[in-house]
């Protein structure tokens, strides 16, 4: 199907500004000039809130959808998606098996401090990597969305928009520790959202003839699983070690609420 010029340059615009709203999120994570433990654990809670809501209420269900594209009983449909899921927990903990003894954050003679930043540092990079593979079709149904209705695209780009901002946050907070550079964290999480203007662009030149529910199935609840792992085994844990409990709770908790409401906006 042929499009205007204008047209095209629209969505594009829509899935940059959508896109581009993690650098909100990570100008927010970076703002203060000394953060103390409390707001260290909550921002860390938070991040963890965030991508434990959206990999269970908006990826995980959005994979079985995909799923039950292919096969004609729900019961097999979340079965393929359970079964995606834990592969993408698979994946990601042998990677964090084989990450070399230098660079692990429980080699005995690292110091607490080393450790904790190698953790963190590890922690963001993870982050920023499965967030930019959800936002990647993310910005594809935005940009498909804004070249067929943009009555629902507008709103859909919003949503999307709001909920970046968290995901911003998630990556910077843990990389501006590691890094001790709030500049770098910030440019990381802008990177993470640009994974949606490339995934538009594309998307709509090689891949949409290519894209079958089989693949977005299992890349989706994939993504879901490394979320969930990264949550637990990283961003949790490591909030916890600033003596934070409840900042961290708490944290976790608004992230999400935060959530919640921008997937109300964005149904």
């Amino acid at each position: 199907m042929d499009y205007e010029l204008s047209t095209v340059a629209f969505a594009l615009g829509l899935t940059l500004f959508a896109g581009l709203s993690t650098a909100i999120g990570g100008a927010i994570a970076v703002g203060r000039r000394a953060p103390g433990p409390k707001f260290l654990a909550a921002s860390l809670g938070l991040s963890a809130g965030v991508m434990l809501y959206v990999s269970f209420m908006e990826i995980l269900p959005e994979a079985a959808n995909h799923f039950g594209e292919v096969y004609d009983s729900e019961m097999r449909s979340m079965g393929a998606a359970v079964t995606a899921f834990f592969g993408g927990v698979a994946v990601i903990a042998i990677i964090d098996r084989l990450v070399p003894e230098e660079i692990n954050p429980h080699e005995p003679s690292t110091t607490d401090e080393e450790a904790r930043r190698r953790r963190l540092m590890k922690a963001g990079v993870f982050t920023a990597a499965a967030l930019a593979v959800h936002n990647f079709p993310e910005g594809f149904a935005t940009f498909v969305s804004g070249l067929e209705d943009l009555s629902i695209a507008i709103p859909i780009a919003v949503a999307i928009a709001i909920h970046n901002i968290p995901e911003g946050i998630a990556v910077a907070v843990p990389l501006r520790e590691a890094l001790g550079s709030r500049k770098k964290a910030f440019w990381w999480a802008t990177l993470s959202g640009l994974a949606e203007p490339l995934g538009a662009v594309i998307g709509f030149l090689i891949l949409m003839p290519l894209l079958g529910p089989m693949t977005m199935g299992v890349a989706l609840a994939g993504v879901a699983g490394i979320m969930v792992f990264i949550s637990l085994d990283e961003l949790l844990p490591t909030a916890e070690e600033f003596g934070e409990h409840h900042s961290a709770i708490y944290g976790m908790i608004g992230g999400m609420a935060v959530m919640a409401f921008s997937l109300v906006l964005f149904m």
